[in-house]
């Protein structure tokens, strides 16, 4: 019997530890040459990945793999993850074929991004890039560089109101990390329990009332056809003029131009973006010309020493020779799939199980 065969499609172990991992379990490796900098594009995935059981790697660009990719492989049983997101992959697709799709949620990342998302409050309320710019041009004091206080105060003042859209992992560990900050922090997501709203110590709103009350909003969802554009025209009218937008989950989550519209206008008084609808963004494109009340980031928020993508590799490597094995791994993200999967290679392992 031939070996099963992993592609590894975007590399990032570099000592190999974890491909020798699954070439010691059986495995056929067949390592990609594309940086998990740029990603990998669909042709170029499945010019190295034909006949793979498996596929290990980080982002798929610029499209998404679905059905028609799907179809062109008769024994793959998962396609495992380094990045917590799997917008780069049509998971209804994926669902329907049998094939499980698997993420590594580390704490190295989302932990990361909530840290990366508190950097960007305090740059923008405290105006740190304008006072920067100020004294390189020789200025000094200057009562139109005031900034905000954040906190609740004893002297009466109340604090800002923080508004955290989706209060999965990123979004919780918002809310904590401004707990000692005092500051009044609303919460929306549908898809959490009241429980776990309380012990954020977050309060349940609608979205509607987030954005009408909250001096920052701050995102943290997950991209699919609910939250595409979740952030457009509409939304940003509700919210003050006096607020700054945050997003630091995806690009497509915010209506880009709408945003430019509500900055230009004064509808809105700042934005910092980690991720953007086109990444990189074309150099004609209206956020590169705005001032310093936009912070803009190259999509690294969670790019952080040490951590980015190397706590994902034991996950990932671990999730493969479990479908190697004919068992259901940690951390499908389709879990639909897990029924039709078990039917096709619940019985069939490819590499010894473990006693």
């Amino acid at each position: 019997m031939s070996k099963p065969r992993v592609c590894v499609y975007v590399p990032i172990d570099s000592s190999g530890d974890s491909h020798s991992q699954m070439q010691q379990a059986g495995c056929e490796v067949v390592l990609g040459k594309t940086s998990w900098r740029t990603g990998i594009d669909r042709d170029t995935l499945l010019g190295i990945s034909r006949g793979a059981d498996a596929l290990l790697g980080a982002t798929i660009k610029p499209e998404p793999i679905g059905r028609t990719f799907f179809e062109q492989f008769s024994t793959l049983r998962i396609v495992a993850k380094y990045t917590i997101g799997v917008e780069d992959i049509d998971l209804d697709a994926a669902t329907d074929l049998g094939i499980l799709v698997t993420h590594s949620p580390t704490e190295a990342n989302w932990g990361g991004v909530a840290e990366g998302t508190l950097a960007f409050m305090l740059a923008l309320l405290k105006r740190i890039s304008e006072r920067n710019q100020h004294v390189k041009s020789g200025g000094w004091r200057d009562s139109t560089l005031m900034s905000t206080y954040l906190g609740r105060r004893e002297d009466g003042y109340a604090g800002i109101t923080v508004g955290i859209i989706g209060l999965g992992r990123c979004g919780s560990r918002v809310a904590e990390l401004l707990a000692p900050w005092r500051v009044r922090v609303l919460a929306c997501d549908p898809y959490i329990e009241d429980g776990k709203f309380t012990s954020y110590g977050a309060q349940r709103v609608s979205l509607d009332s987030l954005l009408e009350q909250s001096d920052v909003v701050t995102l943290h969802v997950t991209l699919t056809e609910e939250t595409c554009g979740l952030i457009g025209h509409a939304e940003l009218d509700r919210m003050k003029s006096t607020a700054i937008l945050i997003n630091a989950c995806r690009g497509r989550v915010v209506d880009l131009e709408a945003l430019c519209d509500a900055l230009d206008s004064g509808k809105l008084a700042g934005a910092a973006l980690d991720v953007l609808p086109e990444e990189p963004p074309p150099q004609d494109s209206r956020i590169l010309a705005m001032g310093n009340n936009v912070i803009l980031c190259p999509h690294m928020v969670s790019a952080n020493v040490p951590g980015t993508l190397q706590p994902a590799i034991p996950l990932a490597t671990q999730a493969v020779l479990a479908a190697l094995r004919g068992e259901v791994p940690e951390h499908v993200y389709n879990v639909d799939a897990i029924p039709r999967w078990l039917e096709r290679f619940g019985d069939q392992p490819l590499i010894s199980r473990v006693p």
